[in-house]
């Protein structure tokens, strides 16, 4: 499938996205109206009070993002009134029946829609156990009663994760998730308990506690009780397992319904299009590079690989997906769009590609003078990293905290507090990447691969539509592109007193 042949299955087309202020979803905006102007429409649900905050948001969020400054560029004086014809903004939330519409709005899409794509997820790996359910688990279902009820509908496309294989070993093969089924032998999961017991034990916390820290206690339970039932199960944290249940539910309910599910790896900046080193935040492998960038890693944790793809190849590869599946009823396809089996990216290269950037690039003070970067000490197992802290940093901070309070009066607690805070939040973050930086199953890419094959392309730079891992070079990508574009958004979040 060539690729005008990919182009062309959005002509005329009227589309409804989900999540499309998140990192992936304004890729995949910018992508469509760029690749196919012929597009009728594009609905975009977000969340707001109404359709004018819901406007200003997608004016403000996506829009005015320089992700668009290609196709600003393209249309010249015309951008705005193309972006107004193509563009419509909805108000609602995918945690509610008809996704929060007005029944009046929800049955003129019925039946206008042809595509739903569906992004809008909660991504926090410690997030609040009612907050992820509603989200990812139950907002899944509301986009797929919905989509069933358009008459027009030829597919619905489901952006999921590769880890909701939990922290399996060997081959994972890209195939639907069984209702119920857990990583852990003996133990069977019904995702209707798990609701109820989200409420109930919210209840129980709104009746057992009272007053201003109530919000705060209750923050914490809840993001407790999710890390809990996830590891009961067989997850590593809240997010790949409410997103794996989301996926169970969709597969169960979903009848006829064309769907397709993306479970793309770790999310890096954009490779090549429209622009190399486009990306948003600071996440998984990037807060190592921004905190070794800033010496605020003396240590880490580092594995074998770390399965990553560009932002860009992830939505090509839906594209040529849905142009591949529209309108095959009944069929539901698993893509992994992932690297590790064409093209692993070590952890070696990664930590080598830091310090290079650095030593070539370093940082300065405000006096320009300088700072000389400092290697961390990287360890292969969690239990060397988790040891090394406690006696190399743990421990004199103990013997801080008595000096402080005993001998100097308390003089240095400002300074004890500052380095408790951020010594914890190291661990807690080695904690909580270490079944990805440690992870020790290999995803099976064959539909993907398959799914390229279609495509015709050789090779992949060059193609309006590449999602070809093999053609990165990870040693130039990640010193040209990748790690540049994080010190950059993470010296950005700095000045805007963002963390």
């Amino acid at each position: 499938m060539d690729a005008s042949k990919v182009a062309g299955c959005f002509k005329d087309k009227t589309i409804l996205i989900t999540g499309s202020t998140g990192f992936l979803g304004k890729l995949l905006v910018e992508k469509i109206l760029r690749a196919q102007p012929g597009v009728k429409k594009i609905y975009l649900l977000v969340r707001a009070s109404d359709n004018v905050a819901a406007k200003q948001r997608v004016i403000h969020e996506i829009v005015g993002n320089e992700l668009f400054g290609v196709l600003r560029e393209k249309h010249g004086a015309d951008f705005h009134s193309f972006i107004k014809e193509k563009l419509s903004a909805l108000a609602g939330d995918i945690i509610h029946e008809n996704l929060g519409l007005e029944i009046t709005r929800a049955k003129q899409l019925f039946e206008e829609i042809d595509i739903i794509v569906n992004g809008a997820a909660t991504t926090n790996f410690y997030d609040r156990y009612d907050v992820a359910l509603a989200s990812n688990t139950f907002g899944t279902i509301h986009v797929c009663k919905f989509a069933k009820q358009c008459a027009r509908l030829k597919l619905l496309l489901h952006v999921s994760t590769a880890y909701v294989a939990g922290t399996q070993e060997g081959r994972i093969l890209e195939k639907p998730l069984q209702m119920g089924q857990t990583l852990k032998e003996g133990r069977c999961l019904d995702i209707e308990a798990e609701l109820e017991l989200a409420n109930d034990v919210k209840a129980k916390l709104v009746m057992e506690r009272s007053g201003i820290s109530h919000g705060q206690l209750e923050k914490v339970a809840m993001k407790e009780l999710g890390l809990k039932r996830a590891n009961y199960f067989g997850w590593p944290n809240v997010y790949v397992f409410t997103k794996a249940m989301g996926e169970m539910l969709l597969g169960t309910m979903r009848g006829e319904l064309p769907v397709v599910i993306i479970r793309p790896s770790i999310i890096v900046s954009t490779y090549q299009d429209p622009f190399p080193g486009w990306i948003e935040g600071v996440r998984t492998m990037d807060v190592m590079i921004a905190a070794s960038y800033e010496q605020k890693l003396p240590c880490f944790i580092s594995g074998p690989i770390l399965d990553s793809i560009p932002g860009d190849m992830v939505v090509s590869a839906s594209m040529v997906a849905m142009a591949t599946h529209y309108n095959c009823a009944g069929a539901e396809v698993v893509y992994h769009v992932t690297s590790a089996l064409q093209n692993p990216l070590s952890c070696n290269i990664l930590e080598e590609s830091v310090y290079a950037y650095v030593l070539i690039n370093p940082r300065e003070k405000d006096d320009k003078r300088t700072i000389q970067h400092k290697r961390p000490l990287l360890f292969s197992r969690y239990a060397y990293f988790h040891a090394y802290m406690v006696l190399a940093y743990m421990t004199r901070l103990v013997v801080l905290y008595l000096a402080n309070y005993v001998l100097l009066g308390g003089r240095f607690t400002e300074y004890y507090n500052k380095l408790s805070r951020s010594l914890n939040s190291l661990m807690f973050v080695a904690k909580l990447y270490a079944p990805y930086v440690f992870f020790k199953g290999c995803f099976d890419d064959t539909n993907m691969r398959k799914l390229w094959g279609t495509t015709g392309a050789r090779h992949g730079d060059g193609y309006m539509f590449n999602f070809d891992p093999s053609c990165i070079n990870w040693r130039q990508y990640l010193f040209n592109t990748h790690i540049p574009a994080v010190v950059k958004v993470a010296n950005q979040m700095k000045k805007e007193g963002r963390k």
